[in-house]
């Protein structure tokens, strides 16, 4: 018989304690994998915020092109008059049929509820809304047109005629408002108080740093359907979009 022949069994190895470890991190470099995750989302965040705020001020834009297609549709309506100026149903609720959807009052980037001025939601639940949006109150055209009998009371139920506009898609229709309590106006007036382009206007709700800074801009919607985001200061110079009259336009009548 041939003998049975045996393979050699190999000899294990004796792995020493300290060998068996190396596989997992180290407190070093746990940290090191740590501060280096945390470097990363740094660079990163920032890339981020600017993404979503981008499309925030987008959504902005697309919903005051909104508002001012229905202003145009209601322009189209009456006689080529711009919606009047009202103590109640103002002019959300009488461009309500252009809109209909509430949410379109609201920018994403303002406050949770910004200020709307009115609490009476049963009659004029549009007027009530959460609203980022304040139209243009003419003041300019209403001072030249009136004279010496303009005051902020007496434009109560004045319209603006579409005829009036010398420069249509320059002329701001709507535009951002503060949205802390105590800024609930509906109407952009230059002629009330020290002027509600100082006072009431938010010229840098969108920016890609800070809120509210002289670094970012606001949406705008202008008189011939156009929506656009204009630069802080660039609504107001080298020309005033707001006015009507060349004098205010220019600015020759005040600077702020």
């Amino acid at each position: 018989m041939h003998g049975i022949l045996h393979r050699p069994v190999p000899k294990q190895k004796c792995v020493p304690p300290s060998a068996r470890w190396r596989t997992a991190f180290t407190l070093i470099e746990l940290l090191v994998v740590i501060a280096i995750i945390a470097i990363l989302a740094a660079l990163l965040l920032p890339t981020l915020g600017r993404s979503k705020e981008g499309a925030k001020r987008a959504q902005c834009l697309s919903q005051l092109r909104q508002l001012s297609l229905a202003a145009r549709m209601y322009v189209d309506d009456h006689q080529g008059l711009f919606p009047p100026r009202t103590d109640s149903g103002r002019w959300p609720t009488q461009l309500r049929p252009g809109y209909q959807d509430f949410r379109i009052l609201k920018c994403p980037s303002d406050l949770p509820k910004p200020a709307t001025g009115v609490t009476d939601t049963n009659r004029y639940p549009a007027d009530a809304a959460p609203r980022s949006y304040f139209i243009n109150g003419w003041n300019d055209y209403f001072q030249a047109a009136m004279q010496g009998a303009f005051s902020m009371g007496a434009l109560a139920g004045k319209s603006l005629p579409e005829s009036a506009l010398k420069e249509p898609s320059d002329t701001v229709v709507f535009g951002e408002k503060k949205g802390a309590p105590g800024h609930g106006h509906f109407y952009m007036d230059f002629l009330e108080g020290n002027g509600n382009d100082v006072e009431e206007i938010e010229r840098g709700r969108h920016s890609a740093g800070a809120k509210n800074t002289k670094t970012g801009g606001a949406n705008y919607a202008m008189a011939d359907g156009s929506a656009r985001f204009i630069k802080y200061r660039g609504a107001l110079y080298p020309l005033n979009l707001w006015a009507v009259t060349d004098a205010f336009r220019t600015n020759r009548v005040f600077s702020n």
